[in-house]
């Protein structure tokens, strides 16, 4: 615990980052998600296309090579202040993990019966108010386990954006061999903050079920 006695401003700032990088990467990916989620269940072909080609295209490439095309690619595309690497990797990771949100929420509707949504479009609801006010509510409830999945691995994916100029958890081990601190002692301390959190989400899982069961 010397460590973080020692040099508190390197934790803060280190897990400043990380939190930054998983609450708005995370709210990116699920409002893009649930977009691209309903194209891929849209019935219109061209939506259907277009949400079936991001999910096969971002989720097949790797995390790594998606936070390299945003830090490096699109600088030269599209004018951003400089040093703007937080606010690129906070895109990226939320494109990424857009891919596996769209995928979990399309599993969740896949779930209701069909039944339902052909019983409010005879009521003369559009497919956005069926999917608002028939689809989703019911669909949110069952993939609560899979969609915390998904933000832990988000979460444990931040660590990624370090190699990009990114303060945060997973670089605080090369400040601290910086400052002839044990490097394995740092990570042990790592990781007990990750599984501090991942727990924390676990917990945060198991009350929104319980909620939501009985609100059923």
């Amino acid at each position: 615990m010397n460590q973080i006695i020692d040099y508190p401003d390197l934790w803060r700032e280190a897990l400043t980052g990380t939190l930054i990088l998983f609450f708005a990467g995370g709210a990116l990916a699920l409002v893009l998600g649930f977009l691209i989620g309903a194209m891929r269940v849209s019935p219109i072909p061209v939506a259907r296309a277009v949400g079936t080609a991001y999910v096969n295209w971002i989720r097949n490439t790797p995390l790594t090579l998606v936070l390299f095309f945003f830090a490096f690619a699109v600088p030269l595309l599209v004018k951003v202040p400089r040093g703007s690497f937080l606010l690129l990797a906070i895109i990226g990771l939320g494109v990424y993990t857009a891919t596996y949100v769209a995928e979990t929420l399309r599993s969740g509707i896949n779930t209701v019966p069909v039944g339902q949504a052909e019983a409010a479009r005879a009521l003369g609801l559009s497919f956005g108010q069926v999917m608002a006010y028939v689809v989703l509510p019911q669909a949110a409830r069952s993939v609560i386990p899979p969609m915390m999945s998904v933000l832990i691995a988000l979460l444990k994916n931040t660590t990624v954006a370090s190699g990009f100029s990114v303060v945060n958890l997973g670089n605080i081990r090369a400040n601290m061999s910086e400052q002839g601190e044990n490097q394995l002692v740092t990570i042990l301390l790592v990781m007990v903050v990750f599984v501090v959190m991942v727990l924390l989400l676990a917990w945060l899982q198991r009350a929104m079920e319980k909620k939501w069961r009985v609100a059923r």
